[in-house]
């Protein structure tokens, strides 16, 4: 009777393979095994990536000695950027010793001048720099048909000029206060000059000293003599070389008016010149006059928007 047959025994060889592949898939992969420092840092980001650093006026400013090179740089923002072009210009005045008015209110700076509130400021600040000469360069804005007037003509005509900027350069006189806020009376100033010679170099001096003696004889009807002497004579010559030398002075235009601050200001000191930026408030009648039945003198009001000393060289 035939015995059935066993299965026949699996290799050594294939059992060790089938538990090798069980310990491929249960046994996690090298690459899962990796630590977390192990890993590249990610990838940094490129200079262009970096969001701009936002402009900085007084950084700007700083680079340029000269005015007008800080002017003409400013220019340079105006198609990209108004504002960050007003504020280098505004830079540019306060950071150098800025004369350039009429760069100042070319057709450039235009737009800027008549939209910006604080454009009147920057004005009177320049004249100041300038030295304070408000009739010459006060004519200069008029003919750019810049809204800042004089005091003689918001006087001559204050219902046309009322609530219009003013500017004067003027000494202020006394200060006092009603109610909380103080007011300083203003005495205008107007800028002339004064002619003297001035000596240029060494002055050369010469001095000569001559002396003559002698005797003199002879008959007269006294009788013979003689007569001697001496005679001396001194001369001196000095010789300079002089040119024109002009001193700056201000003087009493005989205009007044009652300056309005919104506070005390210690540094608004009497007795010193100021160009000052005004709002015309309109005219005020005092208590001067000496009849009962007439009114005293008028006298304009100002409502003071900003001050600056001036400068004492004078840019004609």
């Amino acid at each position: 009777m035939n015995q059935p047959k066993k299965p026949a025994s699996r290799p050594a060889w294939a059992l060790l393979c089938a538990l090798s592949l069980a310990g491929c898939a249960t046994t996690p992969s090298r690459s899962a095994e990796v630590d977390e420092r192990d890993k590249p840092p990610p990838p940094v980001a490129a200079a262009s990536e970096f969001p701009p650093e936002p402009f900085n006026p007084q950084t700007f400013a700083n680079q340029y000695s000269n005015p007008s090179a800080c002017e003409r740089q400013a220019r340079r923002f105006l198609p990209t950027s108004r504002d960050e072009a007003w504020a280098a210009l505004k830079a540019c005045v306060e950071g150098t010793y800025f004369t350039q008015l009429q760069a100042l209110i070319s057709r450039t700076w235009e737009q800027e001048l008549r939209s910006r509130p604080e454009a009147a400021s920057l004005l009177a600040k320049v004249v100041a720099l300038r030295g304070g000469s408000v009739e010459g360069d006060l004519r200069l804005l008029n003919e750019q048909r810049l809204p800042i007037f004089s005091l003689a003509a918001a006087i001559a005509q204050p219902d046309t000029y009322k609530g219009r900027y003013i500017l004067v350069r003027a000494q202020v006189g006394d200060v006092r206060t009603e109610g909380e806020k103080p007011t300083v009376w203003l005495v205008e100033q107007g800028l002339g000059s004064v002619a003297t010679e001035q000596q240029v170099g060494l002055a050369r001096r010469k001095d000569s000293v001559s002396t003559t003696t002698g005797n003199l004889g002879g008959q007269t009807t006294l009788g013979s003599g003689n007569v001697g002497g001496s005679l001396s004579e001194a001369q001196s010559t000095r010789r300079t070389e002089t040119v024109p030398h002009y001193d700056n002075i201000s003087t009493d235009t005989g205009r007044e008016a009652l300056g309005r601050l919104p506070k005390p200001d210690p540094f608004l000191s009497p007795g010193r010149d100021f160009v000052i930026l005004a709002r015309f408030d309109g005219m005020r009648t005092t208590s001067g006059s000496l009849d009962e039945d007439d009114e005293g003198p008028r006298i304009p009001v100002l409502s003071i928007v900003s001050y600056y000393m001036p400068h004492p060289l004078v840019v004609y």
